[in-house]
């Protein structure tokens, strides 16, 4: 996933349908010889718990809590879209515009409190490891980088097959890479993690080599390529960016539907169009294990 220097200007066009990190406050500078206690956080995205085509599927939502020994408090951060799923996913057909206008970035989010009850009995709330202070604060300097320069939201993995050894063309960034992601700096910062089984949501295409297809000027622009401008608006038309989640699961099936169809699928890919020819079976949700990381440097505990 390719890092940016820095965060574009969010276009007015683009609106939430919620307020995106409502209660966000900067994160704290911590004593350095505090201990602070680093909680995983898992729920299912409720919205769709008992829609009948979706309630068996694990589609869940991660974060991370952490609490400080020295003060008592609680806190949580996590990472999601800034104007929704649907946004991230699918582009608006605006009139009078040539080319699919996107209204996609995800960013962290971080806040005091970490509300027990959904995390709890809904889902995950459980210790993997302790750090100091000091760690705390180095993890905070790296989320400020991470956040300025990782800054779309990609909601598909792309893989050639179903076997674990499969070539990945194209890795998804959504909530729970910026959780492994900040698991594995504490790692490298000298976190040591507990042995226990943690396991994340991905939603997986599946496809032959991706053919590069050009960005927005090279195919949209004057000298475009009128022909590939009108299939790829084609593959977007029946998807709405504006939508719940629960819609978004039915455009998904939509997708499905047409994918399987034509074996064909248009992925816009850091600010790139791509080509993948789709191939069985097509599409997957699956919820996997991924251990918690081994930190790169001997750690003697905090």
């Amino acid at each position: 996933h390719r890092r940016f220097d820095y965060r574009p200007k969010t276009d007015p066009y683009c609106q939430a349908r919620y307020t995106f990190c409502p209660t966000g406050s900067a994160i704290p500078v911590m004593k350095e010889e505090d201990v602070i206690e680093v909680y995983r956080l898992q729920a299912p995205v409720w919205e769709f718990k008992y829609g009948d085509l979706l309630g068996h599927l694990k589609i869940m939502h991660d974060a991370v809590g952490f609490r400080s020994s020295l003060t008592g408090k609680n806190y949580t951060m996590e990472w999601y879209e800034l104007f929704q799923l649907g946004n991230c996913t699918f582009p608006h057909l605006r009139p009078g515009m040539d080319a699919p206008f996107w209204c996609n970035q995800g960013a962290a989010c971080f806040y005091e409190g970490i509300d027990d009850a959904h995390w709890k009995e809904n889902g995950t709330l459980v210790l993997v490891t302790t750090i100091s202070g000091a760690m705390f604060n180095e993890m905070a300097q790296w989320v400020k980088y991470d956040n300025e320069t990782g800054i779309y939201y990609e909601t598909w993995t792309v893989q050639a097959s179903p076997d674990n050894q499969s070539i990945v063309w194209f890795d998804s960034y959504e909530c729970s890479k910026f959780i492994l992601r900040t698991y594995q700096k504490l790692a490298d910062l000298g976190a040591v993690f507990k042995k226990i089984q943690t396991n994340y949501t991905s939603i997986i295409l599946f496809s032959g080599e991706p053919i590069y297809l050009g960005n927005e000027t090279s195919i949209f622009g004057p000298l475009g390529n009128k022909t590939l401008a009108a299939a790829i608006r084609d593959f977007y038309n029946p998807f709405k960016p504006h939508q719940t989640v629960r819609e978004f699961f039915v455009d998904l099936l939509k997708i499905i539907d047409r994918v399987i169809l034509n074996h064909q699928f248009y992925l816009f890919y850091n600010l790139e169009y791509w080509f993948l020819p789709m191939k069985f079976p097509y599409l997957k949700i699956i919820y996997e294990e991924v251990p918690l990381p081994v930190g790169s440097k001997a750690s003697f505990g905090v």
